[in-house]
């Protein structure tokens, strides 16, 4: 009879234990049900990432260490990424421009005696690419997860040309971009060249970026704004680091869904195998010391009516076909050139990312930044010293701009400031 109760009692502690652990595991359903979702969550963004470095980073058929830490990968011109767009599945890549601007070598041999001071970038130390290949700045999984999210990498943020035309308040900082630049308007334009000095600006906030370029514009500053761009950058997001860099960027739609920087979307079609797209370029220019600068030039070719563009004065590194635009298939409405920095407003007072040098234009040179020999190319494929030059700033006790005019320069201005200042609080 007790050897009978002894296994009662030990039955019913069982039962009893077997319904706390249930209620127990009922409690903590919830919590891990919470981690089970922020688990699949996690799985599906790094199977995101994955899927898309894939479609980044082509197998190379050589690869170089670049000293700053980069990947290059020298890939087969036919296997880049631009010819992943449905419409260039059997496009035959156009190895040179049937023309180029009228104009150009004349101004490019006074360009290179003023000048001789040369700008490469870093991961020539160690090597170049092929023949019939391209180098292409391969992507880390670090640099996609910056992004808000995988679609967004490689784009930028909000709306991000300055509209000189604009007198409503509220949008000259509108999404946190500043300006300093000059522009024309009011004709068609079919390129645009600039000179553009070279430096490192220091960047506060990590999703802050400065940068200097020049944009061809077509289009209204709605949601239908054609942009070409290109120019130096330094983007602590977009690279994990503050090196000043080589950048291009397209968009058809402002900035919305289409286009993206550099090689980091189907777009621009790359011939040269001696420049990389967003790879570090140097010397840089030093306050009071050695000024450095570079030449951009980018124009339609009268025949093919694609945009290329030329880096300095021997590398044309490729074109973007017209087909990716709207109102660019024809001409652009406005040429800008100048500074852009965003200024995220960290504990609620503007940014101390510089612009430019950091300097303001009245330094001059070897202190302030510089565009100079600004021209446009018009209808006739000549390169012109552009008429009715105008200069555009929200903020012109953050970041200001001057413009002139003399025999060597041709049409110049000083751009830049320190951002954050007693006068810019």
């Amino acid at each position: 009879m007790a050897a009978s109760a002894r296994a009662c009692l030990v039955a019913l502690a069982l039962v009893a234990a077997l319904i706390l652990d249930g209620a127990a595991a009922e409690g903590n359903a919830g919590g891990r049900s919470l981690t089970l979702r922020q688990r699949r969550r996690q799985l599906l963004r790094q199977r995101q990432v994955r899927s898309h470095l894939k479609r980044l980073n082509k197998a190379p058929l050589a690869t170089i260490q670049s000293p700053d830490g980069d990947i290059i990968d020298c890939v087969h011109i036919s296997k880049q990424p631009a010819l992943d767009h449905p419409f260039l599945k059997n496009h035959s890549i156009q190895m040179r421009p049937a023309y180029h601007p009228e104009g150009l070598y004349d101004e490019s041999k006074v360009a290179s005696q003023q000048n001789a001071q040369t700008i490469t970038q870093m991961w020539h130390q160690n090597g170049r690419c092929p023949e019939n290949t391209i180098p292409i700045r391969r992507t880390k999984e670090e640099d996609v997860l910056r992004a808000s999210s995988v679609r967004r990498y490689g784009k930028k943020k909000g709306r991000s040309t300055a509209n000189p035309m604009s007198v409503d308040p509220d949008m000259l900082n509108e999404s946190g971009h500043q300006h300093a630049i000059a522009y024309v308007e009011g004709d068609k334009y079919y390129g645009a060249k600039a000179t553009i000095n070279v430096w490192q600006p220091k960047i506060e906030q990590a999703n802050e970026f400065s940068l200097s370029q020049l944009w061809i514009l077509g289009g209204s500053f709605g949601q239908d704004l054609n942009s070409i761009e290109a120019g130096w950058q330094v983007s602590p997001d977009l690279y994990g680091d503050n090196n000043t860099r080589l950048f291009t960027y397209w968009t058809s739609d402002a900035y919305q869904a289409t286009g993206c920087y550099n090689l980091l979307c189907s777009g621009f079609i790359q011939i040269s195998n001696q420049i990389a797209m967003g790879a570090s370029i140097f010397p840089i220019s030093n306050y009071g010391g050695s000024q450095y600068d570079i030449n951009i030039l980018v124009w339609k070719d009268p025949k093919e009516g694609n945009w290329w563009l030329q880096f300095g004065n021997d590398y044309v590194l490729g074109y973007w076909p017209s087909f990716l635009f709207s109102y660019l298939a024809d001409s652009a409405s406005m040429i800008e050139w100048g500074g852009e920095v965003v200024n995220s407003e960290p504990d609620g007072g503007h940014t101390t990312t510089q612009m430019g040098s950091g300097h303001f234009p009245e330094e001059g040179f070897g202190k302030a930044s510089y565009f100079r020999n600004i021209q446009v190319v018009d209808s006739t494929n000549n390169l012109k010293a552009p008429r009715g030059v105008g200069t555009f700033t929200e903020q012109s006790n953050c970041y200001d701009v001057q413009n002139g005019n003399n025999g060597d320069w041709g049409t110049y201005f000083y751009y830049g400031g320190p951002g954050k200042n007693s006068n810019c609080p």
